[in-house]
């Protein structure tokens, strides 16, 4: 069983010589599989001393980052979710600023504020991520002295005079600090705020820790003591994380306990598989099989992927099936294929996902060689909106093709199979493999040289996908599944749709043209942009005329028509007249 990223907390906080407690402290370390997801969370503020209400700055910096953070989807990287949580408690702080200064203190200053200093810690796997604004600190002990994580936002005006450069609530923006150490097993982590750092020297602190080790509590009230003792006139707050294991390299755990199931049998229908009715099977391939099931418990008719028997020895190819199901229940979205709630435990790796009966765009391609442009447009723009879905949650899907795009009964369009799906919440630590896995004809060409997909890959799919709706054809021809190097994109030939579909308008081969570009930073920089573009003549593209003012707003070019007529009929009567 592959081991879990475990962790030792102590801390402790007091007023000192200060009649109030202006620091809050705060530390949230949640069971798997949130602690794999989204790792441990350990926070410390310092409200400043000149404000009678700091000490709720404090306090409503540190809940927030540790109850936000947490909210945020499981798909996000750290950095994103942090960056988030904490602008968001900097945008509050700062109006309650404004709002306490213009209701009672209208000549008043940011000293009198909701401001706060706020430093940050996640770890996650074999990372800690270190988020900082203000002058508390982050330290790690190396040997008997610390290594400081973290750097002073403070001005310094003078000798004893200094005032904080940075602070949640100050302004409208922050600027927030972020880096990554890697962890291993024994380090430790300090925190400090500057009532305890300025007052001890490195070498004290690591003393305490390691007389007591054994309760890392007592050793962070042996820290602010000996800050007070040698004169401290502020308050005194300290956390000490030390990590008593790491993980040891295996496969995130993604659902419930599925990295330790065996890989599901083939199943032959009918049959009872785990509960469900299996009723027969839909597809076969080299990676898997999926079948047709019934859960009695719920009557819903639902897709059972069991790996192949080539699959079976594949760890990352188990893990991306496990994935799949995942990702299906983060994302909301009637573009993009669902998994029902799991209501039973699993005797083996499979998954289970939402049934919907239609047709892949394959073969309703076969089915409209020909199809008309505004056909076109509304299957395009409905992939579309399943991949901002997708996009949203920080994720890239890599493998959009014809194959996985269905199309139900009622012409809604679905995203299938994230096999390939890039999970940026996951790929930060590794833990995610970033092979060449969509299919060549259909990826981008910076994926083909070895870059990482990014959404821009995924809108040149969507464009290809368009190109080959409305001429059956690749808008490259063969030539772009052998660009595997910058230089070969670059010689890349676009061929226009005119060439095999006369009389579409120049526009649509102009946004193609733009969506499909072999340099990503020449493409659309939004889906949206694209989709708007197939139905807008866009001036600004090559190619492209401004349309006449008839075609653009008739209305009004009739209205206009109408007046200046009125005008020359007054006219000629006024000149006729004696």
């Amino acid at each position: 069983m592959p081991s879990d990223l475990t962790l030792s907390l102590g801390q402790h906080s007091e007023r000192g010589r200060k009649a109030t407690n202006q620091d809050f402290h705060g530390a949230l370390i949640p069971e798997r599989p949130t602690l794999a997801l989204k790792g441990a969370a350990v926070a410390i503020a310092d409200g400043i001393g000149s404000s009678a209400v700091s000490h709720v700055a404090s306090e409503t910096a540190v809940k927030s980052f540790l109850t936000d953070y947490y909210d945020t989807p499981d798909t996000w990287p750290v950095k994103l979710s942090a960056r988030r949580v904490i602008a968001a408690a900097n945008s509050w702080l700062h109006a309650e600023t404004r709002r306490n200064r213009d209701l009672h203190d209208p000549e008043g200053s940011r000293d009198r504020g909701y401001v706060t200093t706020l430093s940050a810690l996640v770890l996650k796997s074999r990372t800690a991520h270190v988020f900082h604004v203000g002058d508390a600190r982050i330290a790690r002990v190396i040997g008997r002295s610390l290594e400081i994580l973290t750097e002073d936002h403070r001005v310094v005006l003078s000798p004893g005079e200094s005032y904080l450069g940075r602070a949640l609530g100050a302004s409208s923006h922050v600027e927030i600090d972020h880096h990554t150490v890697g962890i291993e097993r024994g380090d430790v982590f300090v925190l400090t705020t500057d009532g305890v750092h300025e007052h001890l020297r490195p070498e004290a602190v690591v003393a305490a820790i390691a007389r007591h080790g054994d309760d890392l509590d007592r050793a962070a009230r042996t820290i602010a003591n000996l800050a007070y003792e040698n004169g401290s006139g502020d308050n005194l707050t300290v956390q000490i994380v030390r990590v008593d294991s790491v993980p040891d390299g295996e496969p995130i755990e993604l659902s419930g306990r599925g990295d330790e199931l065996p890989p599901a049998p083939l199943l032959d229908p009918p049959t009872l598989f785990d509960g469900y009715r299996v009723l027969r099977t839909l597809h076969a391939s080299h990676r898997s099989h999926v079948y047709l099931a019934a859960d009695p418990e719920t009557g819903a008719t639902v897709a059972l992927k069991v790996p192949s028997t080539e699959l079976r020895s594949d760890p990352a190819g188990l893990r991306r099936l496990v994935m799949e199901e995942w990702i299906a229940r983060r994302v909301d979205s009637p573009h993009v294929l669902s998994a029902p709630p799991q209501t039973r435990r699993r005797s083996h790796l499979y998954t289970v996902m939402e049934y919907v009966e239609g047709q892949t765009l394959a073969q309703w391609m076969r089915d409209h060689p020909e199809p008309d442009l505004e056909e076109v447009r509304r299957i395009v723009e409905q992939v579309a909106r399943g991949l901002r879905a997708l996009h949203r949650r920080e994720m890239v899907h890599r493998d959009l093709r014809p194959q996985n795009i269905l199309i139900d009964g009622a012409g809604t369009v679905r995203i299938i199979d994230f096999g390939s799906t890039r999970v940026a919440g996951l790929a930060e630590e590794g833990a995610v493999d970033e092979p060449l896995l969509g299919t060549v004809q259909y990826t981008a060409p910076e994926c083909l040289a070895g870059h990482p997909a990014t959404q821009s890959a995924d809108l040149f799919s969507v464009g290809v996908i368009a190109y080959q709706m409305l001429t059956g054809r690749l808008p490259y021809g063969a030539e772009a599944s052998r660009a595997f190097s910058e230089a070969r994109a670059r010689r890349l030939h676009y061929v226009s749709v005119a060439a095999a579909r006369p009389g579409l308008p120049p526009y649509v081969d102009a946004a193609l043209r733009k969506a499909v570009h072999p340099n990503p930073s020449h493409r659309y920089e939004a889906l949206s942009a694209f989709v708007y573009d197939l139905r807008h003549p866009n001036p600004s593209l090559p190619g492209v005329r401004r349309a006449p003012l008839l075609e653009r707003h008739p209305v009004l070019f009739w209205k206009l028509l109408s007046v200046l007529l009125g005008l020359v009929v007054l006219y000629l009567l006024a000149s006729r007249s004696p």
